[in-house]
């Protein structure tokens, strides 16, 4: 969310965040008067001023844009404690913080922006920026549904359920999608508070200086990352799709055990440095090894079969997509 899908919502103006955070990154004028005009192109009259007296803060209708230092924020409350003292509740970059009225006093500028909406006020082409947020919405569930019923069919009529090595090979799978999503963050230098809580826990920003090394990469054309949530997907997918096809996956799982114990060496003695989400991802390699062999899905490999080479072309061809789709959204 943006200063403006924020403001709006304060103001309780019928608005998509989808449009209007676009409007305010592409704003004209980066400044307070292209901000005013912004609000007008949304029907709400505006005004910035400069405050005579910061004491004035408190007599002003609310939510307003106040200016603290060098941005701005918005000012949602300004409250009495029980002990007597006054609190500004406001937001900053979408977070809900508070200063006793004092410091916000002496940190403030006086340069607020006053803003009314009316019953008219809304953004232009609402009705069908709504619609296309709720058909966005739509995929999202259409995608949650499907994957629970590869979940449930797997389950119910492969009967994975009578297995425990296939139930804790399912967990172990999608754990693996989760941690190289995070990473497919990181590699992204997209903010995620849960990947920087993780990335935390054996070493603070090891994960960024890690994925920063040229060996993060193979050969220098895919990320591990992309590799990873390649790998983790597609065999998820080919687990409920052709549970008989286990045996390929397993040989598939011990193919990749190498390159977890050179990546522990590699952190460990060359950069010195631990990346807690890698190192998460080798130790779920080696947990889908241990399934898949007290399992017994080590046996009836050989002789190779033409679904093996195609399970590797499914591999091959979903790493291609990922990368393209990586490169696009590294290049925007």
């Amino acid at each position: 969310m943006t200063l403006l899908s924020d403001f709006l919502k304060q103001l309780g103006v019928a608005h998509t965040e989808s449009y209007s955070d676009k409007a305010f990154n592409t704003m004209s004028f980066k400044s307070l008067f292209g901000f005013s005009r912004l609000l007008d192109s949304y029907g709400v009259e505006s005004e910035a001023v400069k405050l005579p007296d910061k004491k004035l803060y408190t007599e002003l209708p609310r939510p307003y844009l106040a200016q603290v230092k060098s941005c701005f924020v918005i000012v949602t409350d300004i409250r009495k404690e029980y002990d007597g003292s006054e609190t500004v509740d406001f937001l900053h970059f979408g977070q809900q913080k508070k200063w006793k009225l004092e410091d916000f006093e002496r940190k403030a500028t006086g340069v607020v922006l006053l803003a009314k909406a009316t019953k008219d006020s809304r953004e232009p082409e609402y009705a069908k920026h709504h619609f296309f947020d709720v058909v966005e919405k739509g995929k999202l569930w259409v995608l949650v549904l499907c994957a629970l019923f590869l979940v449930v069919s797997g389950f119910v009529i492969d009967r994975f359920w009578s297995n425990l090595s296939t139930i804790f090979l399912t967990l172990v799978n999608f754990a693996g999608i989760a941690v190289t999503w995070l990473l497919i963050l990181k590699t992204l230098k997209i903010k995620s508070k849960s990947a920087d809580r993780i990335c935390g826990v054996l070493q603070e920003h090891g994960c960024d200086h890690v994925l920063e090394q040229k060996a993060s990469t193979f050969f220098g054309i895919f990320s591990w990352s992309e590799v990873g949530i390649t790998y983790f997907s597609i065999s998820t997918l080919i687990l409920f799709l052709f549970p008989g096809e286990i045996h390929y996956l397993a040989l598939l799982n011990g193919c990749c055990l190498p390159f977890t114990v050179w990546s522990i060496w590699y952190q460990k003695y060359r950069i010195k440095t631990w990346c807690t989400l890698c190192v998460t991802t080798q130790g779920l390699l080696w947990l889908q090894f241990f399934c898949y062999l007290f399992g017994g899905w080590w046996s009836d490999i050989f002789p190779l079969r033409l679904s093996l080479f195609m399970m590797v072309a499914a591999y091959g061809a979903t790493l291609m997509a990922v990368n393209r789709v990586m490169n696009f959204i590294k290049s925007r």
